[in-house]
């Protein structure tokens, strides 16, 4: 094994601490000599505090630069990032992890356009954000010139709500039907133009009125819940299925309390909840590959009961393609219908009182070869999951090995950041998590390079919390630029790069549908030399028996560190074997 620690870790930290200190001074030099009026980005920083929001992730530019004056004089956290998609997908973590906006803030033209990808998984996934673009003055709105774009047109498809303040007078309304567009229901991503004038026109608004304030929502209909009764009384194989909303930390008394309740198995999509929530009642996780064990008793079922599943995780397409399987839809707003998702009863509305009502419903009894067959396939999945510890040897390591690895140092204040590949499909399966949110994964829309940046919004979200993020080599070097973003606001997480020198979950899948790979092959990097560069810890894993003392090292260091791991994914037809389904992802 070798490592390097790069010189200047330690100014990290004093970078961070120090910006801190400056707007925390300016804030305090603001609050004395307060003006009695404020601009449009003042008013719309205030609205932001009186919301809650601690951190905004960005990068600057003409068009937006008074709203990152405005921050100056905030208690709110600026961070500036390295690319504006990765600034969204910061926010994106901090969305997820908190159930409130996490807010992004870019300059106009490409500024805006970077931040697609990010809108559009966090949308996809169900994550709070806010997005807030400049855009180029009023008077040139229609004119062809510097940065004129479209940006509501652009940002439509992408968000759940998209609008521009046209007037300073229109922005508080605006603002506030963003938040709670992307706050209310099916959580999302929100879009906010703000013209560079009306940013910096005056404002006769008091930002402290309720802007964006949340709404409080009941419980499903009763007689929905009656006829849940009924219906879950006529099954004798019943699964329950938990997806990526039940996996909300808001809702884990109440989802323990109805699953525990209940005494039924469930399953979890990658983005749900997993073993926490009734260990004993577990059966695994399910999603891309219908080939688990999971999937086996989800096969054996009469009925399931999906709590906050959105069909983007697993489509029912594929694991209820015959419709055999009557569905009770648990969520915060009804079903897209579907042939192979047509739910029996639809229990609609806010999701903590809607299982704690559901926690009151009698019993059902469960078939005795249903409940032998759940724990059959409970065993299997721990079986496979036990083999990681006897697969050694010199690099390239097992998939089940790292797994192994990464889960010996994983506690319950860890937070696990996966980005997507082969890698994540070995972790969602094999790697369990012991609370709400502690594994975030990309399901919707599978976007590369997502956990680097996700790693560095988690730990300002749980302050010195551990945070182990993993990628593949490829995806690693989409958004790695921002570690030097890490290092210079004193964040401390285990990035472990499992190297395979390709695109290696295309490979595998090209191999399987052709019998022949293309485009696939990537060149090799000096990722310890790279750590270094940046003024983070790097380690390169010669053997599988190095790799649990370096996991271990690393979390102890005070910079970010990389942790190299060759991987052997020789195995992979593994996660193909036996699917029952024509096509994959």
């Amino acid at each position: 094994m070798t490592e390097t620690a790069g010189g200047p870790g330690a100014d990290g930290f004093k970078t961070g601490n120090q910006k801190q200190g400056r707007q925390a001074a300016n804030f305090s030099e603001k609050t004395m000599s307060s003006k009695t009026k404020l601009n449009g980005a003042e008013f719309l920083v205030k609205v932001l505090e009186n919301h809650g929001v601690t951190h905004v992730f960005g990068i600057p530019g003409a068009k937006v630069d008074s709203v990152f004056t405005a921050l100056l004089d905030s208690p709110i956290e600026l961070v500036v990032c390295r690319h504006e998609q990765n600034a969204a997908f910061m926010a994106q973590a901090f969305g997820r992890l908190t159930g409130r906006i996490g807010v992004c803030l870019v300059t106009s033209g490409p500024g805006v356009t970077n931040l697609v990808t990010g809108l559009a998984t966090a949308t996809t996934e169900g994550d709070p954000v806010l997005a807030i673009g400049g855009e180029v003055s009023l008077d040139d709105r229609y004119k062809h010139t510097h940065q004129s774009l479209d940006a509501i047109g652009l940002m439509q498809p992408v968000t759940r709500f998209a609008q521009s303040a046209l007037n300073v007078h229109d922005l508080p309304e605006v603002l506030g039907n963003a938040i709670r567009a992307a706050e209310t229901g099916r959580l999302g991503a929100a879009f906010l133009g703000l013209p560079k004038d009306v940013g910096l026109a005056e404002i006769d608004a008091d930002p402290s009125a309720g802007w964006g304030k949340p709404v409080r929502q009941g419980p499903s209909h009763p007689d929905a819940l009656r006829e849940t009764a009924d219906f879950l009384n006529s099954l004798k194989r019943p699964l329950l299925l938990l997806g990526m909303q039940a996996s909300a930390p808001c809702l884990s008394e109440s989802l323990q309390l109805y699953v525990k309740q209940s005494g039924l198995p469930y399953c979890s999509t990658f983005q749900g909840p997993g073993r926490w929530v009734a260990p004993e009642q577990y059966v695994g996780r399910l999603g891309l590959f219908r080939n688990q064990p999971a999937d086996t008793l989800l096969s054996a079922a009469d009925g399931v009961i999906c709590i906050g599943f959105d069909p983007v995780e697993y489509d029912p397409s594929i694991w209820n393609s015959d419709r055999q399987r009557q569905i009770v839809n648990v969520d915060v707003q009804p079903a897209d219908q579907d042939r192979a998702f047509l739910p029996r009863v639809e229990l609609i509305g806010d999701l903590h009182q809607t299982l704690i009502a559901m926690a009151t419903l009698p019993a059902v009894t469960v078939s005795t070869d249903f409940l032998q067959l759940q724990r059959a396939c409970a065993a299997e999945l721990q079986a496979t999951t036990a083999e990681g510890l006897s697969l050694g040897g010199a690099a390239p390591v097992h998939p089940l090995r790292i797994v192994h690895e990464i889960s010996a140092v994983t506690t319950e204040e860890t937070t696990v950041c996966l980005d997507v590949g082969s890698h994540y499909i070995w972790m969602n399966r094999y790697a369990q998590a012991e609370r709400a949110r502690q594994v975030l994964v990309s399901n919707g829309q599978q976007t590369l390079g997502v956990a680097l940046p996700w790693a560095i919004a988690a730990g300002m979200t749980r302050p010195g919390k551990p945070v182990i993020s993993v990628s593949g080599d490829g995806g690693f070097l989409f958004t790695a630029t921002e570690l030097e973003t890490a290092v210079r606001m004193g964040s401390r997480f285990v990035h472990v790069i499992w190297n395979s020198h390709s695109y290696n979950m295309v490979e595998f899948q090209e191999q399987s549908h052709y019998g022949r790979v293309s485009g696939i092959q990537l060149g090799d990097f000096d990722v310890v030399k790279f750590a270094e560069a940046f003024g983070a810890k790097g380690y390169t894993i010669q053997n599988a028996e190095e790799l649990g003392p370096a996991l271990r090292d690393a979390l102890e260091q005070p910079v970010p560190a990389l942790v190299n791991v060759p991987v052997d994914y020789s195995q992979n037809i593994r996660l193909m074997q036996n699917i029952h389904q024509e096509f994959i992802h």
